[in-house]
């Protein structure tokens, strides 16, 4: 059982971490360079409301995964674990505040056709991805170096 939840928490890693490099670093500047704002913006918003939802269920994965896995160590608990815990718990929180707070302004901004607060949101939601890219990386590299 153990090596399933390490493959659904491998998983669940891989649509999160390659979702946000992919949207950071391939699809939003090429839509950027490419289209006008009215264009851009509401492709974007809903690309991104896709993959939000590819992100809820991978951290349902990755919670119900990671606390099974700390429940089969009992009191043998890798050091490293508790690290990447405290991490998930910040790139969590981080992606609660872009979905409830900077995504519903964008798709709100589209829907009334205000390209300035579309492209704000997005700005912030740009900022905060890569924010959680950094330490999703950073926790591979504590899962891996011990």
């Amino acid at each position: 059982m153990n090596r399933i939840f390490v493959l659904i928490h491998l998983a669940a890693v891989i649509v999160w971490i390659g979702g946000m490099v992919f949207a950071h670093f391939c699809l939003r500047p090429v839509a950027a360079a490419q289209l006008p704002p009215p264009q851009r913006l509401p492709l974007l918003a809903a690309v991104l409301g896709r993959f939000f939802s590819l992100v809820g269920w991978s951290l349902l994965l990755l919670w119900a995964s990671g606390l099974a896995r700390f429940s089969q160590a009992g009191a043998a608990i890798p050091g490293n674990w508790y690290v990447m815990a405290g991490i998930a718990v910040v790139m969590t929180a981080i992606f609660g505040l872009i979905v409830l707070r900077f995504h519903g302004r964008m798709v709100a901004a589209v829907a009334v056709q205000d390209w300035p607060a579309a492209g704000a949101a997005m700005n912030s939601i740009r900022r905060l991805v890569l924010v959680n890219l950094v330490l999703g990386l950073l926790t591979v590299a504590v899962a891996i170096l011990g």
